[in-house]
């Protein structure tokens, strides 16, 4: 990404939490925490995030929940869900509530690293496409209005 990349980290567990912000960190991103759904939320309110990295099971909801709210405030945010109870119907619920990625506890850092890194890749592409359709629109606009004052 053209800049460095911003994380919310969505898990009750506070060595996980600790664990992945650090190494994160390492890697060059910015990285915020949360312990809980509600927290999440609010700091996705505040703070633009690219990606998010949630637990299903938190103090106070679902992590489905979370993917939801979190798809209201930042629609474009790519999430992948963190379980460490999996199941068919967990990764069926998180795809049906759009998550882009659904992996399990625990996870190799090498794994969740490289989803990250294909996940922001296309956000960035489709970001450099949805700039590049704006500025044929507007080209072409612009000809159209030129033209049609020559008239």
């Amino acid at each position: 990404m053209g800049k460095t990349a911003r994380i919310l980290v969505i898990d009750d567990d506070k060595s996980i939490r600790k664990t992945l912000a650090l190494a994160l960190r390492e890697e060059g991103y910015i990285v915020d925490t949360a312990e809980t759904g509600k927290e999440g939320i609010t700091k996705s309110h505040e703070n633009y995030y690219n990606l998010a990295i949630i637990d299903w099971r938190l103090p106070d909801s679902e992590g489905t929940e979370v993917l939801g709210k979190l798809k209201q405030t930042t629609p474009k945010m790519a999430k992948i869900m963190l379980t460490g109870y999996p199941s068919m119907d967990n990764a069926i619920d998180s795809v049906n509530n759009d998550a882009d990625a659904f992996l399990l506890k625990p996870v190799h850092f090498e794994v969740l690293l490289k989803k990250i890194k294909e996940l922001l890749g296309s956000q960035q592409q489709e970001m450099v496409y949805s700039e590049e359709k704006m500025t044929n629109y507007i080209e072409t606009r612009v000809k159209m209005i030129t033209e049609k004052d020559e008239e």
